[in-house]
């Protein structure tokens, strides 16, 4: 009997694997692999959350209003061009199925996040990596990679899993040398970790083009990754074809209601992120000071290099985090299989993690 046969290049994609959650015999688990909020959501959130708990047999509001406007208030933009998503990734996947498609190329730099060639793939296009300088994007290698076959180029900034980021001036370095046929989709699910007076999350590339698109996202700061919510700020005209591709419902009463309240505590806000400034210099210093390398991360997690002799390399610190309860993320997915990512946590676990890996080096010597 024939079976139905998926679409050419499907059977390319290599799914998308989450941060692991849990160790076989391990009761108490420091889950540091999926750079979620390390003081969990806020209580203003919860509670939306339990209060809407008796209308949940309610559709939703399919155009996200009251969550549109407050961001547009938030953030000082227009609600109109705001386009809200089961996360971030649902609208990187709209996206691409919206702008790219078989014979196109999607392109993104060499350590970019793993959904966007995901993403190409599952449209038929094609992703492209440009190679980056220190694991930073690189500007000239990312337009030396453009084709007369590329149709959107994805920008992280800060990336995931380096923590690195790009100054604004070179984002609009970077916008200002495409083609104004090539979407720039701006990626900034970690922007609001980030105090550097260069940095900016691209709202103003978004207003002063046609081509350009910001995503955001409510899984990292505000800790609501169990619920999917995510944003785009676009042009009116993506905005409108973003409108046209997606759900009409794509995301829940729960998310919305969450995201709502969340946004709104700001104070609460302020605590992740000041408890993120405090620990995450403090983790990079104590990196360096027990000789691994580390990325100069503006997010709320470290990437680090081990040696690669064996006993001393990615896979067997790894092994003996693990041992100690605490997961951390491998990144041979990513090309750096002599790396290790692991998210800022409590104050508790980041020092667990120190003591870990200071009882790891020490056996070296």
């Amino acid at each position: 009997m024939t079976a139905p046969t998926p679409r050419p290049g499907i059977m390319d994609i290599r799914p998308y694997v989450g941060g692991e959650s849990a160790i076989e015999g391990v009761s108490r688990i420091m889950k540091l692999s999926s750079n979620e909020g390390a003081l969990g959501p806020s209580p203003k959130a919860v509670a939306a959350l339990k209060a809407m708990a008796g209308e949940i047999h309610r559709y939703p509001d399919g155009g996200a209003t009251a969550l549109r406007k407050a961001l547009a208030a938030r953030w000082g933009i227009d609600a109109e061009r705001i386009v809200c998503g089961a996360g971030s990734d649902e609208l990187l996947g709209i996206l691409c199925r919206a702008y790219a498609g078989p014979g196109d190329e999607v392109l993104y730099s060499a350590h970019g996040f793993l959904m966007y060639a995901i993403a190409a793939k599952a449209c038929g296009a094609t992703p492209v990596t440009a190679p980056e300088t220190d694991l930073h994007a690189d500007v000239d290698n990312l337009l030396k990679a453009v084709t007369p076959k590329t149709r959107i180029v994805f920008l992280a900034n800060p990336n995931n899993p380096t923590g690195t980021y790009l100054p604004a001036e070179e984002v609009k370095r970077l916008r200002k040398g495409l083609r104004d046929d090539i979407l720039l989709v701006i990626d900034a699910a970690y922007a609001e970790f980030v105090s550097r007076n260069d940095y900016s999350a691209g709202i103003e590339l978004v207003e002063a083009s046609n081509n350009t698109v910001m995503c955001r996202t409510f899984s990292k700061i505000y800790a609501l990754g169990g619920l999917r919510l995510g944003w785009a700020y676009c042009p009116a005209d993506i905005a409108g074809v973003l409108n046209r591709v997606r759900n009409p419902f794509n995301v829940g009463s729960a998310a919305l209601e969450a995201g709502l309240a969340a946004l709104e505590d700001g104070p609460y806000m302020e605590l992740c992120r000041s408890h993120n400034d405090y620990w995450l210099p403090w983790m990079l210093s104590e990196i360096k000071g027990l000789g691994l390398p580390v990325t100069p991360s503006v997010c709320n997690f470290v990437l680090i290099q081990f040696p690669l002799a064996e006993g001393r390399n990615a896979q067997a610190a790894d092994a003996f985090l693990r041992a100690k309860g605490i997961i951390t993320r491998a990144m041979g997915g990513y090309g750096l299989p002599d790396w290790l990512r692991i998210t800022i946590g409590s104050g508790e676990e980041n020092q667990a993690v120190i003591a870990a890996l200071a009882e790891f080096t020490t056996r070296w010597k």
